[in-house]
């Protein structure tokens, strides 16, 4: 898909942990989150092993793992969950 990069949206969860996080891993959520809402299918789905799963997408950079939903119908993608292990 081409055009306007896809809006970002932070479940419950997903904020809490953005708020605790230090500054520096904040600012690579962001760069994760611009790179996906580019290009939404760029990163790896989620389970592989489910063919239904395919707008669950991780992304995974060092000790940060992103689980994001791609909202196609809103062009949005939803981010589900941050692990950051540091």
């Amino acid at each position: 898909m081409t055009g306007q990069p896809y809006a970002v949206r932070f479940s419950a969860p997903a904020a809490k942990t953005l708020d605790v996080l230090p500054e520096h891993i904040e600012d690579t959520v962001w760069d994760v989150l611009d790179a996906a809402a580019s290009e939404p299918w760029g990163f790896r789905q989620f389970n592989s092993d489910d063919p239904e799963s395919g707008d669950v997408r991780y992304a995974a950079v060092g000790q940060l793992s992103l689980t994001h939903w791609v909202n196609r119908p809103l062009r949005r993608l939803s981010v589900l969950a941050i692990t950051w292990l540091g």
